[in-house]
């Protein structure tokens, strides 16, 4: 069975963890989840929340970015195919192998195969490799060349927890969620453009054309921002 190496915990001032950044209603949207999903990991009916959030004041944001990431492993591990209660387990499994860190599953230790949330219990000796992964809820050792990585879209930091993330509804233009870029909204990489300025100005019956011109975008990559962010999230 392997050694548990505990992550360095973040800092209260990180700006990973210092400030509410969104509303559930907004992650849900930018994760592709229902809101009723997201809700039950943030602020479930019954159990501990699955995914870190300050206390609710009104309509205000209570989610910050580390939350973020937390709900973005999670909907990667729905999207791999994994069910509620293993999901819930496999949570429980990490956070009692790593004792109170906070924000564990924003980790780089922890990845998702078809059926497991897997962890890496020390640092690969290669950076660019997982390194051999092991079953958060049995402790099973599984070799990284039959694990898909899913998480992929996060870009860590020096500490190996998660400082950046690609937001994979918007299926031809790169959008970005980075907590130091566009006070931690998300933004397309290329230009720098905020998603919501561009829907507000969809949303005041601006031709979706014109925006693309006011804001050097191609006009597919327009259309891409608003289909993903107006159509239904994802069962």
């Amino acid at each position: 069975m392997p050694a548990v190496t505990k992550p360095k915990p973040l800092a209260a001032d990180d700006p990973r963890t210092a400030w509410p950044l969104y509303t559930i209603n907004e992650a849900a949207k930018y994760l592709g989840v229902p809101y009723s999903t997201l809700r039950s990991w943030v602020r479930p009916d019954v159990g501990s929340p699955l995914v870190h959030s300050f206390p609710k004041e009104g309509h205000f944001a209570s989610i910050p970015f580390a939350g973020f990431a937390e709900a973005f492993v999670l909907a990667a591990a729905k999207r791999a195919g994994l069910r509620p209660a293993r999901i819930r387990e496999g949570v429980k499994a990490v956070r009692a192998q790593w004792g109170d860190l906070d924000y564990a599953l924003a980790s780089k230790r922890l990845y998702i195969d078809g059926a497991e949330i897997l962890m890496r219990y020390a640092p690969a000796d290669d950076p660019r490799e997982p390194g051999d992964l092991t079953v958060a809820r049995t402790r099973q050792t599984q070799m990284t060349q039959t694990v898909r990585n899913q998480l992929e879209l996060i870009t860590y930091g020096g500490d190996d927890f998660a400082a950046a993330i690609q937001l994979p509804i918007f299926k031809k233009t790169k959008v970005i969620v980075d907590p130091g870029e566009a006070f931690g909204q998300p933004f397309v990489e290329r230009t720098g453009t905020r998603v919501r300025d561009v829907l507000a100005l969809f949303w005041a019956d601006e031709d979706p054309r014109e925006i693309a011109y006011d804001f050097d975008l191609e006009d597919e990559e327009v259309f891409d921002l608003i289909r993903a962010q107006t159509k239904p999230a994802a069962d």
